[in-house]
């Protein structure tokens, strides 16, 4: 597999971007380029701007990327990003943090396209637990 679609999680807790990166490695999802973009460079609670946009140079190997903010301040923060940034290859969804990304990360493994990988993460809305 020469190119995968990078996930990049937004989150407010930079514990829950990182133990979320983690999980999906640990599905399988390794050769995946997940990075964790939570909390503040500080490393507090809140977004950055500044590691967003760390995180979509990181995660970006030539397939496009998947931009998944939790919630609030962190879709705030993604779309500003984009904006002044804007990038051909990135889409931000709109789906579960958790779900979403277990869905876009299992769905980027196969090697499918950016907008496979997308929509993957948005049909994870529509999934029931039980």
């Amino acid at each position: 597999m020469s190119q995968t679609v990078g996930i990049v999680l937004v989150s407010h807790s930079p514990g829950l971007a990182c133990g979320l990166r983690d999980l999906l490695a640990q599905i399988g999802s390794d050769s995946v380029p997940v990075i964790a973009a939570g909390g503040t460079a500080d490393g507090g609670i809140g977004t950055s701007y500044d590691l967003v946009l760390e995180a979509l140079d990181r995660a970006d190997h030539g397939a496009g990327v998947v931009l998944l903010p939790d919630l609030g301040s962190s879709v705030l923060t993604a779309r500003a990003v984009l904006a002044d940034h804007p990038r051909p290859g990135v889409v931000l969804v709109d789906a579960p943090f958790v779900e979403g990304a277990v869905a876009a990360a299992v769905t980027a493994s196969v090697g499918a396209d950016l907008h496979a990988v997308a929509g993957a993460a948005e049909e994870a809305r529509d999934v029931r637990k039980f």
